[in-house]
């Protein structure tokens, strides 16, 4: 990988006039190209001042690019998280400086992204017109140290299947052009599950690995207020779980699927992949459950422990059950249902009762916002260390779990309420989860907004 040293170039930074408010005063250039701009004789000179400029790269702030599909107010993923990028956000009770700067944006839906472009004015961060200008800052080679993809909302289609189409991979693959081209690369967040499509998925998780930068994105869910405030060990001998939860459609019930392989991939000897998912919907959902005493022990458990009235989750609209098995034998379901948050219930080898996990209660007006602040977190955290929170795999596994439920249903243009079992022997993802606890702990956040450079 080619190492890059700063120097001053007036004349490159004219150029650049548009974002040299946003941007430090030089410009990024190689060792090579910096020996023909100078003789032999300045060499000397040249190589004590790269030296230093190279030291000073190493402790500054990370430098990120915020790629969008929309930014409005309230509800829009973008202004949840890159509010946070740029003011802080909550983290074990109390406020938290960001350790990175925002230094360019790119909304692909800018004309109705009025939010976003008034919280870059008074930011004075310019929003540039292409994914490409804004990770090379309008040059011609890579000029960030991080890629933040939040494409979560917008005036975008949905097909039959009921999946959102909106642009993950289409961003995400301008930007592998850039690092391509600039022999180099760095890390990236996305948003949520990383497409619609498996294969889509896979070119993404694939391309992180061959050009060696890490990768990060998901539910916020998983990291966020846990009652109890446990994580399971590593290597805990799970055998069957459930998650319940919102899975209204395909993006509630991508934060279900995501917290049930937070959970389970901490399982004996590590993740081993998907042998296949099956989806239910309407009353078959009910009669599924009855007929797998383990899937109806642990709905009954998580029942019992919210202390609800019998039958209560069978009263629910529109039931669904998203069926996961395992490579090694592991069973798991996410099922609909409401009053209870997220929901983890496991069947845990050795354990008489079921260990059960919740995330409940987002704390007033301005939940959306402190949602996700351990996402957030955890996003800066993989910037300045390099290093993934948690394996990328999962996030992979996650995707092509929502991926496949959403297309069960669906045969030859056909629907049915009774899916059909989709074998996935190429979901075939190893890895074993290490990391330690990632929710949130401490004192609740205020009931109060993120800062945003204005008043209202």
């Amino acid at each position: 990988m080619m190492k890059t040293i700063e120097v001053e170039d007036a004349a490159r930074a004219a150029d650049l006039s548009a974002i040299a408010s946003a941007t430090e005063s030089s410009t990024l250039f190689t060792r090579r190209e910096m020996l023909g701009l100078v003789g032999m004789a300045g060499l000397t000179a040249l190589t004590s001042t790269a030296v230093g400029a190279v030291q000073q790269t190493q402790q500054r702030r990370p430098r990120i690019a915020c790629l969008v599909s929309f930014w409005g107010a309230p509800g829009s993923h973008a202004d949840w998280i890159i509010d946070k990028l740029m003011d802080g956000y909550w983290w074990k009770g109390a406020h938290t400086p960001s350790q990175v700067d925002v230094v360019s944006v790119y909304i692909n839906q800018l004309d109705t992204s009025l939010l976003g472009q008034k919280v870059c004015k008074s930011k004075n961060i310019p929003i540039f017109k292409t994914v490409s200008e804004a990770v090379t800052l309008g040059g011609k080679e890579l000029a960030v140290d991080g890629v933040v993809i939040v494409a979560e909302h917008g005036n975008y289609p949905t097909n039959i299947k009921g999946q959102w189409m909106l642009p993950r991979w289409w961003i995400y693959q301008q930007v592998i052009r850039v690092f391509e081209q600039s022999k180099r690369s760095v890390p990236i967040f996305n948003d949520k599950h990383l497409s619609y499509s498996w294969d889509e998925a896979r070119w993404m998780y694939d391309k992180s690995r061959e050009l060696g930068f890490p990768l990060t994105g998901g539910s916020s869910i998983p990291t966020y207020f846990r009652k109890p405030e446990i994580e399971l060990a590593i290597d805990t001998p799970i055998k069957n779980s459930i998650v319940v939860g919102d899975t209204a459609d395909e993006g509630a019930l991508f934060h279900c699927v995501d917290v049930l392989q937070a959970f389970v991939d901490r399982r004996k000897n590590g993740e081993t992949g998907i042998k296949s998912v099956q989806c239910i919907r309407g009353t078959e959902t009910w009669k599924w459950v009855e007929r797998n005493s383990w899937a109806s022990n642990l709905l009954e458990a998580v029942r019992t422990n919210f202390a609800l009235k019998p039958g209560y989750f069978q009263e629910g609209r529109s039931p669904n059950v998203c069926i996961v098995d395992y490579n090694d034998g592991t069973k798991a379901a996410v099922l609909s249902g409401s009053g209870v948050g997220w929901t983890y219930a496991g069947e845990i080898a050795g354990q008489k009762d079921p260990t059960i996990v919740s995330m409940l209660g987002w704390p007033g007006p301005f939940s959306q916002y402190h949602a996700s602040n351990a996402h957030s977190h955890w996003l800066i955290e993989m910037m300045v260390s390099k290093k993934e929170p948690f394996n990328a795999e999962r996030l992979l596994l996650s995707t092509g779990i929502v991926s496949y439920n959403m297309d069960s249903c669906w045969d030859n243009g056909l629907y049915s309420e009774v899916g059909r079992r989709i074998e996935t022997p190429f979901m075939n993802m190893k890895y074993h989860s290490t990391h330690g606890p990632l929710f949130e702990t401490g004192q609740r956040p205020p009931n109060t907004p993120y800062l945003r450079g204005f008043e209202s």
